[in-house]
């Protein structure tokens, strides 16, 4: 089975690994010309890091990832709110990882063209519009090197292309934009030591664009020697103002230290951090208001594209990491691919679904939320029941995580399915 995958990046990659990795023949068409190690951090929870792993890349991720210990909160004077485990050391199986998006995305990108070979992943490819039959779809590009159409036949079609999805905007007609709750993320990465034992993820604040995040994402070469810190302040803006300004522009370090002023957090000298940091970029918060539906005939939904979330809880990378993985696992067990697809939907959209909506009332960061209204942390009980409820939601607690059967299907069951 031949199956499109429209977008190239960390969803779409996967989708393409874990297809092929069950039996299919899957093509990756990507708008950007060219792939390159850009971006900042992000962190792949130890559900993501089961999928990726049982795909046989734990040891590339470890080669270029770092792995989280602990979680710790804190209000806006730095006073601890609470703090929590992670990956193995909260009893998971598998770690949770703390990586640069680029290293990730080529990560990735390496392994689909040693798998798939070269001609699976085709770059400036920009979507235009698809048409679907009962037997197949065709999917119409624009080749941005020589402007030329190019259409693809193919017994499937994927849409992993982001936010701004131009699968979903056909699929959905009616939408409209994507939603800003008035919020923007100043993120950088910089040389800079290891702070809080070098293991967790300083979260502070906790209120959208009053919110300050740290963590670091590549140890010191040398012994002593600064490591690779990622730090996202976000900053609140209104908007009905003007209108949004979706080109990611770069913050000048003065607009950055004026943004932290307020700020006074004794375990990370923030003028030093903003000094240090090769650029600075302002990222719009936005999501989607939740689909009823993905699939529509041949034709699905898969990552941002289906669920594009507030980055509270970091669930958003991981979430679409399962997503490819159930996608490939329901067509290898489904002879006929229209009711795979629905299957899929079924069994991803109302867990995601659920998550965006719960990301929209700060997901976990609610802790630093009810401590600042409590005037201190929270007592124990209470904090660790909305941590687990939010896990509960994801189908992310340890148990879940931990015994849930595996989505690895073999080659031979999707040869049954076609």
């Amino acid at each position: 089975m031949r199956i499109t995958i429209v977008g190239g990046g960390i969803a779409g990659l996967t989708t393409a690994l874990s297809l092929h990795a069950a039996g299919f023949e899957p093509l990756v068409c990507e708008a950007a010309r060219s792939i390159e190690a850009v971006g900042v951090g992000i962190n792949l929870l130890p559900h993501a890091a089961r999928e990726l792993s049982e795909l046989g890349l734990a040891d590339e991720l470890d080669a270029v990832a770092l792995r989280p210990r602990r979680l710790n909160y804190y209000d806006r004077a730095g006073s601890p709110v609470w703090e929590e485990t992670l990956g193995v050391d909260a009893g998971y199986r598998w770690p949770q990882y703390s990586v640069h998006r680029g290293r990730l995305h080529l990560l990735l990108l390496a392994a689909a063209r040693e798998r798939l070979g070269p001609d699976a992943f085709r770059t400036g490819q920009r979507f235009r519009r698809f048409e679907q039959s009962a037997d197949g779809v065709r999917a119409h590009f624009l080749d941005r090197a020589s402007g030329a159409p190019v259409v693809e036949e193919s017994d499937l079609l994927v849409g992993s292309d982001g936010i701004d999805s131009a699968v979903r905007a056909q699929l959905h007609p009616h939408e409209g934009p994507s939603h800003w709750n008035g919020v923007h993320m100043w993120r950088g990465v910089a040389p800079y030591p290891h702070v809080l034992g070098g293991r967790s993820i300083a979260v502070a604040g906790g209120s959208p664009g009053a919110k300050f995040v740290a963590y670091p994402i590549e140890d010191p070469a040398t012994e002593g020697g600064d490591a690779l810190m990622n730090w996202v302040l976000e900053v609140r803006h209104d908007p009905s103002a003007a209108p949004l300004d979706r080109s990611n522009r770069r913050i000048a370090p003065a607009e950055a230290l004026a943004g932290l002023a307020g700020w006074s957090l004794p375990w990370i000298d923030l003028p030093t951090l903003v000094g240090s940091s090769s650029a600075i970029f302002e990222y719009p918060m936005l999501d989607r208001d939740p689909l009823p539906r993905w699939s529509f005939g041949r034709v699905t939904l898969l990552g941002d594209a289906a669920h594009p979330m507030f980055p509270m809880g970091m669930n958003g990378g991981s979430q679409s990491v399962v997503d490819a993985r159930v996608l490939a696992w329901c067509l290898a067990r489904e002879h006929d691919p229209v009711a795979a697809l629905r299957q899929y939907d079924e069994l991803r959209r109302p867990t995601v679904n659920a998550i965006v909506l719960g990301n929209r009332e700060l997901g976990p960061e609610e802790i630093i939320a009810r401590a600042a209204e409590h005037g201190g942390p929270l007592p124990v009980d209470r904090a660790e029941a909305i941590a687990r409820g939010y896990k509960e939601l994801a189908l992310a607690t340890v148990a879940q995580v931990n015994s849930h059967p595996s989505w690895t299907v073999a080659r031979d069951a999707a040869d049954r399915a076609r």
